[in-house]
This record gives structure tokens, sequence and C-alpha cells, in this order.
């Protein structure tokens, strides 16, 4: 069976915002490797969108080795994009969902191959409520920002997760490995 692994940067005030943390050659090395280690990713519109991007880093490398390895890795994992408003998409390793997230999440778990990857900050919050969740992979960037999306907005009950490891990056950013509620199931 599947494992469920939310996977997400965020600042140390709770916020995921892109344009706030800035992402070095260690991180972009950690999360090219991760992608290699992941069946599917699922992304929501607004993130699938941003992760475009990437699609131009293809096209034109950079020259920074990390980057265009991250490039490369996110292009050759698949993609699970729910949105209620795209109608098609036009990265090779993108599709729409089919079916609602929970139905979608819980065909993908019962699959066997290597993980499945949240990496939306909606699509997390709505997968935590439905328990879904079997691993947080949380970055927290040392980074204050204020005002933002906050990663867990909309929950109103107390989930209690438990810390299985940590990972240190020079920058100062810390992954966070938490086991979710299903995570010992």
């Amino acid at each position: 069976m599947k494992k469920v692994i939310a996977a997400i940067n965020m600042t140390l005030d709770g916020f995921c915002d892109h344009t706030a943390v800035i992402p070095d050659e260690e991180i972009h090395q950690h999360y090219a490797d991760l992608l290699r280690t992941a069946d599917i990713t699922l992304y929501g519109r607004i993130t699938y969108q941003l992760m475009e991007f990437w699609r131009t880093v293809l096209e034109n490398p950079t020259g920074d080795k990390t980057m265009d390895d991250f490039a490369q890795a996110i292009d050759n994992t698949p993609k699970l994009v729910f949105s209620r408003t795209l109608k098609t998409l036009d990265w090779k390793s993108a599709k729409l969902a089919e079916q609602d997230l929970e139905k979608e999440v819980l065909t993908l778990k019962q699959q066997s191959g290597k993980d499945v990857f949240v990496c939306s900050p909606s699509l997390i919050v709505a997968l935590t409520k439905l328990r879904l969740i079997d691993e947080y992979q949380l970055c927290v960037h040392p980074v204050i920002a204020g005002s933002g999306l906050p990663l867990f907005k909309d929950l109103r009950e107390r989930i209690v997760l438990k810390l299985i490891k940590t990972k240190t990056f020079r920058s100062g950013a810390v992954i966070l490995y938490y086991e979710g509620e299903r995570g010992s199931s």
C-alpha cells in the first residue's frame, strides 16, 4: 500500500509563499531526489500553474545544475491535477483528476508502487481533514513572512502528529517529518 506524503515549503510563521522562501542548491537537490521517489504528485490548480515555471527551465536551462536537475525531475514525475476550471493540460506528465480527491487518493493508496506526494496547500488541508495523510514533510525556512496563505487554514480540530525525524540544511531550513494519524496503519 502506498503512503500519502504531504511535502511543502513554508515560512517560520506558517505561510506557504513561494516568493518568501528562497531554496538554495541543497534544497533543490533534496526535492529533485524526493520527486524521483514519487509514483505521482498531486496538485491543485494554483500550485500546478506555479510549477509550470519549471517547463521554461527545461526549455532554457539556467546553468545551475540543481535547478536544471529539479526541472528534469519534476518534468518526469507524473502529476494529477485537481481543478474545477482547467479543462485540458498540455504538460505531458500531467493529467486532470477524474474523480473527487478522496476517491482518487483511496484508489492510489491501494495500488502498488512508490509513494504519493501531495504538494498543494489546499489539497494538504483537504486530505488532513479526511485523515488520509500518512506523513507530513514540512520544510520550515528561517523566514518570517508576516502574511500570506497559512498552511493549515480552515482546520477546526486538534490533530496530534508524531515527530519521526528532522533534516537540517546549511541555510537553516529544517524539514520536520511527522507521522500522520494514518501513518502507523
